[in-house]
């Protein structure tokens, strides 16, 4: 028996060099098998903590389903799985429609660069030097900068802007004066997009005791998408950092600016630091609903 499965294991084996002697083209196929994974790993990095990895887990629950059914024989169960696949890639083009455009963009956001260094620079300076003045003021902010991932489908409501940022804009839009005021600010492509949006809140119950709504709300879209934001608390003045749920708090002027340059220059699938979080925290009691209804409120 043990004689019987090694020559049947040397006879695949010089089938397989037999196959690839005749038919692999060494320069061509190690090309075309590197774009090929290539290709893979970007739509894994694409589709990573959104919806379609829970149907790629779906998906392959059916084809195991579909393989048992053809296995014990179920022909009424094939037939229903074979029909199933045959318009599943037109289902997945519906259902994934907006997904699929979002990609595509980013795509292309990746082969022409949104922010030169200088403009990256320039934005953050802006949003580094208007968190000093609301902080000295102590009046709360709330700001998003939008990274790889959009942000749009995760926010609802605020009013269009479409403004270069500078430090007057963002200090005038959180004063306790404008009617904005409770609103994340959202800045996308170098501009300032939109201001008074509400945002998603996380439903995580490890953050630090006391941690408001503007806090909870900054780190709700940072689990969703890659974005950083930079929350000033109205209570106790303090600026945080959050990104990818992540926390960095109590940190002055250069403390920001260095975080901030840090999380935007970060790539995919980069650990994250350990977050800076500080016995200082704010009074008001998290609220309950995912969305804040009152725009990411106080904090």
């Amino acid at each position: 028996m043990i004689q019987y499965v090694i020559e049947l294991a040397h006879s695949q084996f010089q089938d397989i060099l037999g196959f690839l002697a005749e038919n692999y083209s060494p320069v061509r196929d190690t090309i075309e098998i590197l774009v090929v994974a290539s290709v893979i790993y970007g739509v894994l990095i694409i589709v990573r903590g959104t919806r379609a990895t829970q149907v790629l887990v779906g998906v392959s629950a059916l084809v195991a389903l579909r393989g048992i059914a053809g296995a014990v024989e179920f022909q009424t169960l094939t037939w229903i799985f074979d029909n199933f696949f045959a318009y599943f890639p037109v289902i997945l083009a519906i259902l994934f429609a907006d997904d699929i455009r979002r990609a595509l963009a980013r795509l292309g956001r990746g082969f022409v660069p949104r922010l030169t260094e200088r403009q990256e620079s320039e934005l953050l300076e802006e949003v580094v030097r208007a968190c000093q003045t609301l902080q000295q003021r102590r009046v709360g902010a709330l700001i998003v900068i939008e990274r790889e991932s959009t942000i749009d489908d995760h926010v609802q409501g605020g009013a269009v802007i479409d403004a270069m940022p500078s430090k007057e804009l963002l200090i005038s839009l959180f004063m306790p004066a404008s009617p904005l005021h409770d609103g994340a600010v959202l800045l996308q492509d170098g501009r300032l997009s939109r201001a008074g949006a509400i945002l998603p809140l996380t439903l995580r119950t490890d953050l630090p005791e006391g941690v408001g709504t503007r806090h909870r709300a900054a780190v709700g879209v940072s689990e969703l998408t890659d974005a950083v934001v930079v929350v000033v608390s109205e209570e106790t003045g303090a600026i945080s950092a959050v990104m990818g749920g992540d926390m960095a708090r109590d940190l002055d002027a250069p403390e920001l600016r260095v975080t901030l340059r840090d999380y935007l220059s970060r790539g995919p699938g980069e650990e994250d630091v350990e977050p800076v979080v500080d016995d200082d925290t704010d009074s008001q009691e998290p609220p309950t609903g995912e969305m804040a209804a009152e725009g990411a409120g106080r904090t």
